[in-house]
């Protein structure tokens, strides 16, 4: 007798199913966010525990930019001989512009390699936003070079500078409410000094990157914040041509 065969197992069709990937992301928040509290319970030292954070959230940046971007602590110079304070989180171009005068993890950074900054704090609140404006409008404020660059088929002309993104992270908002009207009401919104983005890890994200200002409270705001700072970045394109015979000048003078 002859059996019929067995008719072949039916695939089932696509379906749109993202919620394990935001759990996937939400966990990343929970991982950094139980690390940094770690850190809080077990050091005493305000500025051990300053430092500790910091390298928390260097690490995260390290590990979702992509290799063109380097991530670091460092001094921002510039060819006039300007320096900034020293900077909690730099995203800076290695590639077309190195770091000068490498000491150990002490790094001068030309202004040209400079993408964005951010201030690592223990909480967002009033008088760090105004800190960390302060610091964005130091850095915004330095002179940059830029330069044609020759190639096979003529010439690129002289690349216009990109405003540098300026940013503040922290575990958590001082507000009750988390990023709500009141953080807004405290943001400065003078061009050289104003902050593009905030991650407060407990409370959710904000950021401002010309399409209006957008807030995220969810598990994953993270993840949220890391993507929409991603698209900006990729948006400014490489970093203008450095003119090295502006610098060349000081050794002269």
């Amino acid at each position: 007798m002859t059996q019929n065969p067995t008719p072949p197992i039916a695939l089932n069709a696509a379906v749109d199913d993202t919620s394990w990937l935001k759990q996937a992301f939400a966990n990343v928040q929970t991982a950094l966010g139980s690390q940094m509290a770690l850190a809080t319970q077990s050091i005493s030292h305000a500025g051990t525990l300053g430092s500790v954070n910091e390298e928390h959230w260097l690490e995260l940046l390290r590990s979702y930019l992509p290799n063109r971007y380097e991530v670091a602590t460092g001094i921002i110079i510039d060819s006039k001989g300007n320096r900034s304070d020293q900077i909690d989180v730099v995203i800076f171009d290695r590639h077309f512009t190195p770091t000068l005068l490498d000491q150990k993890n002490h790094r001068y950074i030309p202004a040209e390699a400079v993408y964005a900054i951010f201030e690592c704090k223990p909480e967002v609140n009033k008088g760090y936003i105004e800190y960390a404006e302060k610091k964005a409008a130091s850095v915004r404020r330095m002179t940059r070079t830029s330069v044609a660059i020759s190639h096979a088929g003529g010439t690129y002309q002289a690349k216009p500078h990109f405003r540098i993104l300026a940013g503040l992270l922290a575990p958590r908002s001082g507000w009750v409410n988390g990023l709500d009207s009141t953080f807004l009401g405290h943001l400065g919104s003078q061009s050289d000094s104003a902050l593009d983005c905030v991650c407060a890890l407990d409370h959710g994200c904000y950021d401002c990157y010309g399409d209006g200002h957008h807030v995220v409270s969810d598990p994953a705001g993270l993840m949220y914040f890391l993507f929409r700072l991603l698209a900006r970045l990729q948006s400014l394109g490489s970093v203008p041509a450095i003119d090295w015979a502006a610098y060349s000048r000081i050794i002269k003078a």
